[in-house]
């Protein structure tokens, strides 16, 4: 394997590609819906209930993880001003661990990418049969919802970049309309007795804040979106960590203030059992039973636009490794400002994981796909961590700034260890399997990495 560190110049993707009717780079307003819709997806819908058992010392794990969680968009911020390519956490492990770190990133990244799509879009089917109960009368007929889901992203992908920003717009916009409705109109109706106890759980503080922990350390997932397409983010050295940093709080303050709200506005032995929390906010708030439909609007279009962004992610991280020789070539192909053999290929096999669900029942196994997502997920993410950390002890002057280099090594230190944490909290067995997934890939290395040596041989 190649250990040489590579150095590049700060440059983006070529301007060709931005010259097609299609094509348009994205600006800071895009690259922030970006980020916040693809760390908001579904779950958000569920997760006041899921942490209400613990009482309402989960909003203190929520303020914890939040604090990692903008710890690693600083983090990401600051390694895009000096990395403003495509590829993002790729790019950072493959600059300061050689092409095998950098593989390893693109390959967990990649996984994580295609079998969340997948689950999203079965999850998007169970929102959906509220408004279309028809598309729930048969597994087939679910099965060909959750494929449309999959599908109608891609194909926007497929039109271009300018359409998938303006997706993005667009559902983020009507999904952030209901949330903020609860979030910050629902605490005008709070009523302090429907928060129940601080502990509800015979746990001590520390055991509830870690175990409600658990449950919410997968929410900020996506906190890099910007960086792993910043060849696609106009003035990416300036634009991309803002959009992180941005993007990341913003999803912060929807996540905070709409489970305080829903905590306030629904009696907590209610909440405890509820499997639609924020449409019994709704009602709550307005009486009546219409706030299903709302919900349930808001979570379709939230899946939908987390799919959208998502979908181009999948395609990005192959696309940088192929350029560098690292993924087959044929990621490399780029149409319309979009890679588009990487957006079909990533559908595909989502929709052939989905079909596989469907066909044989088997929620088991697809359910611990999906929970093996949740390590390879961070793979990515402590890598570039881990490189941050490497380019401030290594005395690399020009890629550090001398005086931010205290706040630096703190935040990167808590970015490693918010990392790590996402790690333990994904358990043993998702851990021992995703470990099996990077095995996997390692056979993919080599048989890359043998063609670019005899490539330059």
């Amino acid at each position: 394997m190649s250990t040489t560190l590579r150095d590049p110049a700060p440059t983006t993707e070529p301007a060709a590609a931005a010259q097609s009717p299609h094509a348009r780079r994205f600006g800071l307003p895009i690259a922030t819906c970006l980020v916040m819709g693809n760390v908001i997806g579904g779950g958000i819908f569920l997760l006041p209930a899921s942490v209400a058992p613990f009482g309402t010392i989960s909003l203190v794990a929520f303020g914890v993880l939040t604090a990692g969680a903008i710890a690693l968009a600083l983090v990401f911020g600051r390694l895009a001003e000096r990395h403003p390519q495509t590829g993002g956490p790729y790019v950072y492990a493959r600059a300061a661990f050689g092409d095998f770190a950098g593989f390893l990133a693109a390959w967990s990244y990649w996984i994580t990418a295609w079998v969340s799509n997948a689950a999203l879009a079965v999850a998007a089917v169970g929102y959906l049969t509220v408004l279309f109960p028809a598309a729930g009368a048969h597994k087939w007929s679910m099965c060909l919802a959750a494929l449309a889901v999959q599908w109608l992203p891609a194909l926007a992908n497929l039109a271009g970049t300018r359409y998938v920003g303006a997706v993005q717009v667009i559902a983020t916009v009507l999904k952030f309309a209901p949330l903020l409705l609860v979030a910050v109109g629902g605490l005008f109706f709070f009523d302090p007795a429907n928060l129940g106890p601080f502990r509800a759980t015979d746990q001590s503080a520390a055991g509830a804040v870690s175990a409600a922990a658990a449950i919410l350390l997968f929410s900020y997932l996506g906190v890099e979106s910007a960086t792993v397409s910043a060849g696609e983010v106009r003035d990416p050295v300036r634009n991309v960590g803002r959009a992180t940093i941005l993007g990341t709080a913003g999803a912060a303050v929807v996540y905070l203030l709409g489970t305080l709200s829903v905590f306030g506005l629904v009696a907590h032995e209610k909440l405890v059992s509820s499997t639609a929390p924020f449409t019994d906010a709704v009602n709550a708030m307005f009486g009546g039973t219409w706030g299903g439909t709302v919900v349930a609007c808001a979570a379709v279009i939230s899946m939908l636009g987390a799919l959208n962004g998502w979908t181009l992610l999948s395609a990005q991280t192959p696309y940088a490794a192929a350029k560098d020789g690292l993924f087959p070539k044929v990621f490399e192909t780029k149409k319309r400002g979009v890679p588009v053999v990487g957006v079909v290929v990533t559908v595909a096999l989502a929709s052939a994981l989905t079909v596989y669900n469907y066909t044989l029942g088997a929620e088991g196994v697809f359910e611990s796909l999906v929970l093996i997502t949740t390590f390879t997920a961070t793979v990515p993410y402590l890598l570039a961590t881990a490189a941050q950390i490497y380019f401030l002890l290594s005395g690399q002057r020009e890629r550090v700034h001398a005086g931010r280099l205290a706040r630096d090594g703190v935040l990167a230190v808590l970015a490693f260890g918010f990392s790590m944490w996402l790690v333990a909290g994904s358990g043993y067995a998702a851990v021992y399997q995703g470990v099996l997934f990077l095995f996997a890939g390692v056979l993919c290395y080599a048989a890359m990495s043998a063609r670019k040596t005899r490539a330059t041989a």
